[in-house]
């Protein structure tokens, strides 16, 4: 049975994140990577979020084993706008729960294409 992708697009996890996070593929934009990082974050998968990550601004190490806690409950995109073919910035909310009690993270993120492929930079968290 196919399983529903965290990202919340209407889709199969294999067609949708998936094939980015499983299977090599390049997202095509930065939404698409911004959702598949999204998912990665749900599923633990540290080696993707790293390798997604500008080398610039990337952290030598995630521990998502350590959060545990965390449950991830859903994404909404609020913006996408590419400025040129290389920069892009993706506001997006992410909520989630840790020991029960509700989270949001709001946050606009800065997107870099090197090579061809779109990578996570950093990004600005809004208070709520």
């Amino acid at each position: 049975m196919p399983q529903a992708c965290p990202c919340g697009k209407p889709a199969d996890y294999a067609v949708c994140c998936g094939r980015y996070i499983d299977g090599g593929a390049n997202a095509p934009d930065a939404e698409a990577l911004m959702r598949s990082r999204y998912t990665a974050f749900t599923l633990g998968r540290e080696t993707y979020l790293l390798a997604t990550w500008h080398p610039d601004f990337r952290p030598a190490a995630l521990d998502l084993a350590a959060d545990s806690h965390t449950r991830w409950l859903g994404l909404q995109v609020r913006r996408h706008e590419q400025a040129d073919d290389t920069h892009a910035v993706v506001e997006f909310v992410a909520r989630y729960k840790i020991g029960g009690r509700a989270h949001r993270l709001h946050e606009t993120s800065r997107f870099l294409r090197v090579d061809g492929r779109w990578l996570y930079a950093d990004g600005d968290i809004h208070s709520s």
